[in-house]
């Protein structure tokens, strides 16, 4: 989608990455920004067992909102991969066996929680605060239900204490991720305009 509409400013359906000039080699870039944005803040770790807190999570939102569905799943599927043979997962882990561990869940969550907030950014869910607020906590809600479920598969432990410890504990962290991207995404957005003027 172009950036620009014939008057020169950005088209409705755009997000943040649309605003910078280019298209293949701009789009390549940021792919491999944004998972290495992810790898980055997930050193950010809070230890916690069995599931460390990380910045993981505001990484996949950040990374879906301000590339759209399509970059950001490909930014996201580029970071899973990378974690098969580098130290980018949380806490420096590496290794196609993270995937059938018990965080492996989560890595799932992060592509379809991508996917999820990146949609919503390109309908204009991140140009204002409640909405980028609420598109946050509903992609870390995603991130939740594929990390919870494979916890509780591979650990053997009861409902209760998966929902504890891979979800319930989480959420407070969660509402501090997600009021962040609702106050930088839409700034990120008045910028944008700033700038077209």
């Amino acid at each position: 989608m172009s950036a620009a509409t014939a008057t020169g400013t950005l088209a409705p359906r755009t997000v943040l990455a649309d605003a910078l000039p280019g298209a293949r080699t701009r789009d390549a870039a940021l792919v491999v920004g944004g998972a290495l944005l992810t790898a980055l803040l997930a050193q950010v770790t809070v230890p916690m067992t069995p599931v460390p807190m990380t910045g993981q999570t505001l990484a996949v939102g950040l990374v879906g909102a301000t590339l759209g569905l399509r970059r950001g799943v490909l930014s996201m599927l580029l970071y899973v991969v990378m974690g098969f043979v580098l130290p980018v997962y949380a806490d420096g882990a590496s290794g196609i066996a993270t995937l059938w561990g018990a965080t492996g869940g989560y890595l799932v969550g992060f592509l379809l929680a991508t996917a999820v907030i990146g949609r919503l950014a390109e309908r204009g869910a991140d140009r204002k605060v409640h909405l980028a607020f609420l598109a946050f906590v509903l992609a870390q809600a995603v991130i939740f239900v594929p990390g919870v479920l494979v916890l509780q598969a591979v650990t053997g432990m009861a409902w209760a204490d998966a929902i504890h410890s891979g979800f319930t504990v989480f959420i407070v962290g969660g509402l501090v991720k997600a009021a962040v991207g609702g106050l930088v995404l839409p700034s990120a957005w008045q910028l944008v305009r700033r700038v077209e003027r």
